[in-house]
């Protein structure tokens, strides 16, 4: 799909947090996507029947955020657009699991990207959250297929292991490096990289393009690793966004890891 997503270039409109703006924006156009950042309650609504996926990010939440988050994502659902909800740190304090359950409870969201901790959270699951990090002891399959059928959504579950699922069709990816972990902003541009590749697919297609767009990140970052190991975390912070943008679509489907579950 990379190919077709660079010709394409969809608008994604990324209501992300304060912290990871620059890097979320640098990762989409190296992808080939467009993004635009558009927060006040007055334009979001236009800006989401505009642009081809909306992402939401609650990484920095006010009740004002989540008000315009809401606009946007009624708006997306009447035109059609995908919408990604990323409950950034889901799980850590009461106040974030409410904002992520009220946009779940109004809003018809597509695509839920977490960690198992974060969605865990989101249906009441046991799961540990420290700040923006989370994990879970329990079955990660097992996690995002409650996600899936609870919020009637994809649930795209990263760690070690990704998992991909609508509650029936579910892959898992092996692609990734556990650098990714010391870079601040690769998971919330994860959220970007997903919504480019949802806008870019069919509906009927967007189990499988969610586990495209997570292998390809993966791999992008495997790259980056290889040329960054001697330097160190902040190079690779930046090699990653280099690759993001070098990867080709025949090295990828190369070198990715899906397998599709039974």
């Amino acid at each position: 799909m990379l190919n077709q997503l660079k010709q394409q270039n969809p608008l994604i409109h990324c209501m992300t947090n304060m912290v990871v703006t620059t890097y979320t924006a640098n990762g989409l156009l190296a992808l080939g996507a467009s993004p635009v950042m558009a927060y006040a309650k007055e334009e979001v609504g236009d800006m989401a029947q505009a642009a081809g996926a909306l992402l939401l990010n609650i990484g920095t939440p006010s009740n004002e955020l989540t008000e315009a988050m809401i606009i946007a994502g009624q708006s997306a659902n009447q035109a059609g657009k995908p919408v990604i909800l990323d409950p950034v740190g889901a799980g850590a304090t009461p106040f974030r699991t409410e904002i992520c359950q009220k946009i779940l409870s109004e809003v018809d969201v597509t695509i839920v990207r977490g960690n198992a901790g974060e969605l865990s959270a989101l249906v009441g699951a046991q799961g540990v959250v420290k700040g923006v990090d989370g994990s879970s002891d329990g079955d990660k399959e097992a996690i995002a297929k409650q996600v899936a059928t609870s919020f009637s959504c994809i649930a795209v579950l990263t760690g070690e292991v990704d998992v991909i699922t609508d509650g029936s069709e579910t892959y898992t990816v092996l692609n990734g490096h556990e650098w990714l972990t010391k870079v601040v902003g690769t998971g919330c541009l994860l959220g970007g990289v997903v919504a480019a590749f949802a806008a870019t697919a069919d509906k009927p297609d967007y189990v499988k393009a969610c586990a495209q767009a997570v292998s390809y990140y993966g791999v992008a970052a495997e790259n980056a690793y290889n040329v960054s190991q001697e330097q160190g975390y902040g190079t690779f912070g930046q090699a990653f966004i280099d690759h993001l943008g070098l990867l080709s679509e025949e090295q990828a489907l190369r070198l990715q890891r899906i397998e599709m579950k039974k």
